[in-house]
């Protein structure tokens, strides 16, 4: 007996004793790929679909997620089966579910007119937004059936997110027809399609949707033209995304911030800078704009937040700054963000005394790699605060180790020190 049968005679006995994972294994290696010209396995495809399908029926998730892949290895044959499952609206609604996705693996027509059909007749939600997906994978041979469902307001925003999965050059035209759609979802799901084409017919369709009424559409309008700094030019991009710094909605200004980081250049920053300093800013967007003036990775952005920590006086504004200069990696950089950190502890600023803003500061310290901060982070390993002097070990034994630890062992003979600090620097020493 060759080794062909001897799986199908082990699927069988599997399936007698009710051993789906063993029957999942047996049918997985049976329609192995090198096996898909075998004679014996074209003529066995239909005894092996009815295996495939008991699986389906009774297996658990894990199980019927298994099977999957190999109705698609059986290729048009199993079709017909799964288009049953999908419409019988007394089936197991998980077992509906997984007819859907496995149809959609297909991107065959027979399979997407199913799905198609399922989005025009289907009540329930979650199995119409899984056959949205399965869709989404079927490839360009929807996008004309999707279209055609466009034109229904029952089924728009699900042809529409189905359309916005397929991210093919074809999907434009039919969602560039509904991005000034009366529902908003519609919209959202249009602009957030269009935003990962670079053609010339989507810039101007995101700068009018800047000025939509609804601000989820603003917003995903704002972050589509953040990843166009290509624009910035012809387009005055930053002068544009610098007004939405002043929306009304709090998640908008919040991701101009984001755009605004990503298009660059010294014109950006300022925006950003001018709106973390004024006093009617809320900390939110205080906070985003200190991430996106990080993340420039620009001198002029580094200099901006040395400025703030001179105006701003809450700490949790300070302890973000901190944690942001520590998150510098640009060599060029990284000495501008170290110095401007062992700028504000020369200065002895009130905030370098709390415990939060020391353990920040310590560990960015760390993170940027400059010998310069040893004797700070010394200091730091007297401190009273447990965690800061974690923080600044940590630290040390990064940028430093031979030199920390030989200062460490000065420092924990020092007579300025308390009992108790100078037992803390001799267990870090003895853990070094």
């Amino acid at each position: 007996m060759n080794t062909f049968h001897q799986l199908l005679l082990e699927a069988q006995t599997a399936h007698d004793a009710g051993d789906w994972q063993l029957l999942i294994q047996c049918l997985q290696q049976l329609v192995l790929e090198k096996n898909l010209k075998n004679p014996q396995e074209v003529e066995n495809r239909e005894k092996l679909l009815s295996l495939a399908l008991c699986v389906l029926a009774v297996g658990d998730f894990q199980q019927r997620w298994e099977i999957a892949k190999v109705f698609v290895n059986l290729g048009i044959i199993a079709i017909p089966s799964l288009v049953e499952i999908l419409i019988d609206e007394e089936a197991e609604e998980e077992l509906r579910w997984y007819a859907a996705r496995v149809l959609g693996e297909y991107r065959h027509p027979e399979a997407i007119a199913a799905l198609i059909e399922l989005l025009k007749t289907e009540e329930d939600e979650e199995l119409k937004t899984v056959a949205t997906a399965a869709l989404g994978q079927s490839g360009t041979l929807a996008i004309n059936a999707l279209t055609e469902l466009l034109a229904q307001e029952s089924t728009r925003l699900l042809a529409a997110r189905s359309l916005s999965l397929i991210r093919h050059q074809e999907t434009i035209a039919p969602l560039l027809s509904v991005v000034e759609d009366p529902q908003v979802a519609v919209r959202v799901v249009a602009i957030e399609a269009l935003t990962s084409f670079h053609d010339l017919r989507v810039p101007p369709t995101l700068l009018k949707a800047l000025d939509d009424v609804a601000a989820s559409v603003r917003r995903e309008a704002v972050l589509g033209l953040g990843f166009r700094p290509d624009l910035c030019g012809s387009l005055d991009l930053a002068n544009k995304l610098k007004t939405k710094l002043y929306d009304f909605n709090l998640e908008v200004c919040c991701a101009a911030a984001i755009a605004l980081s990503r298009i660059g250049g010294n014109d950006a920053a300022m925006y950003l800078f001018e709106v973390l300093i004024s006093p009617n800013t809320p900390e939110k967007l205080q906070l985003e704009i200190i991430r996106a003036l990080g993340w420039m990775e620009n001198a002029k952005a580094l200099e901006y937040l040395q400025t703030a920590l001179n105006q701003l006086g809450a700490m949790t504004l300070w302890q973000e700054i901190v944690t942001v200069l520590g998150r510098v990696t640009n060599p060029q950089l990284t000495p501008i963000a170290a110095q401007i950190l062992l700028t504000i502890l020369q200065q002895r600023h009130p905030a370098v005394e709390i415990a939060t803003v020391k353990k920040a500061i310590a560990l960015s310290l760390g993170q940027l790699g400059k010998k310069e901060a040893v004797e700070p982070l010394i200091q730091f390993v007297a401190d009273a605060d447990a965690l800061v002097r974690l923080h600044a070990i940590a630290a040390l034994k990064n940028l430093a180790p031979e030199t920390g630890r030989r200062k460490l062992q000065q420092l924990v003979n020092s007579a300025a020190l308390t009992p108790d600090l100078q037992q803390a620097v001799f267990t870090a020493l003895a853990e070094w």
